[in-house]
């Protein structure tokens, strides 16, 4: 089965685009690969600037470099 590797970051990013920041953060907490997290912030980019958006794009990376570090990678 062949999956698209921008369907997670799509799906979250549906959610961030559709005024629901919670769920968004909920499904970033349990992102699948470091790699998602970062195609979540390169379409968080092309948004425009907003307070909650600075706050989202601030718990985005704090996320991304939790994921990053060895011992945390979660088993596939």
């Amino acid at each position: 089965m062949v999956r698209n590797k921008n369907e997670w970051a799509a799906k979250v990013f549906a959610l961030v685009k559709g005024g629901n920041v919670a769920a968004a953060t909920a499904q970033i907490k349990v992102a699948p690969t470091v790699g998602d997290i970062t195609r979540l912030q390169t379409l968080l980019a092309g948004l425009p600037p907003s307070p909650a958006l600075r706050q989202l794009a601030a718990f985005v990376e704090e996320e991304r470099a939790l994921l990053a570090a060895p011992r945390l990678h979660r088993s596939p």
